[in-house]
């Protein structure tokens, strides 16, 4: 992911890679015109404009350290809870 977010033009596996769906699913999008893509030969590319919000929200390492620690310290405080609250 480190690598995509530094590039201006996104393919489309990286596409399907930053939103979590399939390349068919990217091209579906990209013909109903959710997503502008240009065509380069026979690939289609997306700028990396369409996903600031996407980037924006990408956690460095610390941040994804904070976040693990903070939900270990909640299900060990509250894991039965948590069990309870998952078979309703």
């Amino acid at each position: 992911m480190q690598n995509i977010m530094n590039k201006d033009l996104l393919s489309t596996t990286e596409v399907a890679e930053i939103l979590g769906i399939s390349r068919v699913a990217v091209f579906n999008r990209i013909k109903r015109g959710e997503i502008k893509a240009e065509k380069i030969g026979r690939n289609f590319v997306v700028s990396r404009d369409q996903f600031k919000g996407v980037f924006k929200d990408t956690l460095d390492e610390n941040e994804k350290n904070v976040v693990d620690q903070a939900v270990k310290k909640v299900v060990k405080e509250y894991g039965e809870t948590l069990k309870l609250l998952g078979s309703i």
